[in-house]
């Protein structure tokens, strides 16, 4: 049975998909997601693609730059950071067309989460191959939410790795539990994508 994401998605038509490199800035090791999406999903459709991938909550706000062009949603508490332009009416083959190589993905602006995003390759699109939003590949855990951007995360790991810390079992209870860095789960990312489909904000 059809959702109502994807049966909103196939009204517009579809000319091309594309296949990303969606790395966040600086971290070290690196934590990345490779993701296929097709051409006719929004900005707005990419960032809960980004979001179910890379293990993100949908907690905060998100801007897309793309070829000087600012997208995201209107807020009046980021009056100085807004996007110029809403990133639900443009879809990706508007956007990236054929020649866009790179553009950048910041989620959060408090604790601002820099990705950069690499137009691997582009696609001619295909209704049985790639007409759908996918994770194909991908290494190391998302940070937590609200942890402090990368150096509060690198201050939450050295805790979380030493159980003799004082505030170890503080910031276990804070996560949820025990946190490997280095996990990553390319089924659980697509589960996290299907239920965006079928089930949609």
């Amino acid at each position: 049975m059809a959702s109502r994401k994807t049966t909103s998605i196939k009204k517009r038509k579809q000319k091309h998909a594309y296949q990303m490199l969606v790395r966040l800035v600086d971290s070290e090791p690196s934590i990345w997601r490779q993701i296929s999406v097709p051409g006719n999903m929004t900005l707005a459709d990419l960032d809960r693609i980004i979001q179910a991938a890379m293990g993100w909550t949908n907690s905060h706000l998100h801007l897309f730059s793309v070829e000087g062009q600012v997208y995201g949603t209107f807020d009046d508490e980021w009056v100085d950071e807004i996007a110029n332009l809403a990133d639900d009416e443009f879809t990706l083959d508007e956007v990236l067309g054929t020649k866009v190589k790179s553009f950048s993905y910041e989620y959060d602006l408090g604790d601002g989460w820099q990705h950069e995003v690499d137009v691997q390759m582009v696609m001619i699109a295909d209704e049985d191959r790639n007409s759908w939003p996918m994770c194909l590949a991908g290494a190391n855990a998302c940070p937590p939410e609200d942890v402090g951007g990368l150096s509060g995360y690198e201050e939450f790991l050295e805790v979380i790795r030493d159980p003799s810390h004082q505030e170890h079992e503080s910031m276990r209870r804070w996560c949820g539990g025990p946190f490997d860095a280095k996990g990553f789960d390319v089924n659980a990312a697509n589960r996290e994508i299907r239920k965006w489909l079928i089930e949609g904000d």
